[in-house]
């Protein structure tokens, strides 16, 4: 049995017959038991007014026995149930518990205890108690009538049973073929993926736990697609960033071989410096790719803020008065001390750094700050240039994102320095964003958590 659909419908059925059963059983029981019971004790009541209205008459108890009738002795007047000669009788004191009529267990003249008598019914008269009934309760036989009705009512339970089951199953099959459908969807949907339809997602049809599970589905999925095409394009990026350096080796290595061009220092230093460049771009993968993996090593310290962005500052400011830009530092006194790799996080800022000052115009200004908000240091630099669309600035922290689309090989680096900067600085336990309000300047904010005064320098991986 593979269909979750048929499970269900089974397991709706077997629960409303086990369940429709029980009641079935228990309502005939019950109601043979209660209507027994009814015609005992409209049989007793008949026989107290048979007593009462003797004594009302005669004024004591002589003779009730000849002109009053019981189970087991004389028959009454009416209807006695059948079978009260065989399994019962009544016992009848007087007054003073003297029995004056026998029933089972007892002889006339016996004196019934005043524990018996608690359980016993008064025979009262003008609102006197003249006697004692004690009635050991009959297993009444059924008569035609009584059959008849006892009848009725087990086909009326056997009839809404079969009902009930019907209805059961009706639901059943409504109630499993909702639920199984969006699992139905959903396995569809998988197989799907499976063959590469990447991206689709299943229509949410509620929300409990399957509603949750398509969700959750549907993210997958999306995130599948999303993951896919940023792998496609950083392959594309690769072969883009590699085949450029590459094409100008071989096409100078050519030029000279077949003596095109002359040897001279000129065509070495193109070659070298797109050597060199190949070069940066394998170290920055293979540096991504180890932080991505869990294995660049990490040798932590605490250190002063101020010594990170003052060495920073000192590094690129040849570069800075060759371009005219001035390079600002804004640094709060008696900041904490932070735990960091100091090379990893010079690495970091260089990257930030020499971004801000290649897109900052001439006359401009890169501002180099450090402040405390609560139990983090914040590092913001700043920079004067054009800015970063609010489309761009998504992405610029994507692998071989650049906002020139036109990928000039003079507009920027590989795309990967943002991208390395974010997983070292991720990995410290920190983060980093980047804000370009207005399209006015660009500032890219890192959050560093304290240093624990206790730590001691180690060596980690991240």
């Amino acid at each position: 049995m593979r269909s979750l659909s048929l499970k269900l419908i089974l397991a709706f059925l077997a629960v409303v017959l086990v369940a429709v059963a029980l009641v079935a059983i228990i309502a005939s029981q019950t109601t043979a038991k209660e209507f027994s019971d009814f015609i005992f004790d409209q049989y007793q009541e008949g026989t107290i007014s048979q007593l009462e209205e003797y004594y009302r008459s005669h004024g004591e108890w002589t003779g009730v026995d000849a002109e009053v009738s019981f189970p087991g002795r004389i028959p009454l007047e009416g209807h006695i149930p059948p079978g009260a000669r065989e399994k019962g009788g009544i016992t009848i004191t007087d007054d003073a518990g003297r029995v004056i009529i026998a029933g089972s267990g007892y002889q006339i003249g016996d004196t019934i205890s005043q524990v018996e008598l608690a359980d016993a019914d008064p025979i009262t008269v003008d609102g006197q108690t003249v006697g004692w009934i004690l009635s050991i309760r009959m297993e009444l036989g059924r008569g035609p009538s009584e059959a008849l009705f006892l009848n009725r009512i087990n086909q009326t339970l056997i009839f809404s049973a079969i009902g009930a089951l019907f209805v059961a199953l009706v639901l059943g099959i409504f109630l499993a073929r909702t639920l199984t459908r969006p699992l139905r969807e959903l396995t569809a949907a998988t197989h799907a993926v499976a063959e590469g339809d990447l991206g689709l997602t299943v229509p949410v049809r509620s929300k409990d736990e399957l509603g949750e599970l398509t969700v959750s589905f549907n993210r997958m999925s999306e995130e599948l697609a999303r993951s896919t095409s940023i792998r496609r394009q950083m392959t594309a990026d690769i072969a883009h960033e590699l085949r450029t350096p590459i094409s100008i080796i071989l096409g100078h290595a050519d030029a000279v071989h077949d003596r095109v061009l002359p040897p001279t220092q000129e065509t070495f230093d193109i070659i070298r410096d797109e050597a060199c460049r190949l070069e940066r771009l394998v170290e920055d993968l293979r540096t991504l790719s180890r932080a991505d993996a869990g294995e660049l090593a990490l040798t932590r310290r605490p250190i002063r803020p101020a010594i990170l962005l003052e060495d920073a500052a000192a590094a690129y400011h040849p570069l800075a008065l060759e371009r005219g830009i001035e390079v600002r530092l804004e640094i709060a006194p008696d900041l904490p001390e932070v735990d960091i790799d100091p090379d990893r996080m010079a690495q970091v800022l260089g990257n930030l750094l020499s971004n801000a000052l290649r897109y900052t115009l001439k006359g401009g200004s890169v501002t180099l700050a450090a402040s405390l908000l609560e139990h983090e240091v914040e590092i913001r630099i700043q920079d004067t240039g054009p800015g970063i669309g609010a489309e761009d600035i998504q992405h610029i922290f994507d692998r071989f994102y650049r906002a020139d689309k036109s990928r000039q090989r003079d507009s920027g680096g590989s795309g990967l320095g943002l991208a390395i900067a974010k997983s070292i600085v991720e990995n410290h336990g920190g983060r980093i964003w980047a804000e370009s309000p207005d399209d006015s300047g660009t500032t890219f904010v890192i959050m560093l958590p304290m240093a624990n005064r206790n730590d001691q320098g180690d060596e980690r991986s991240l």
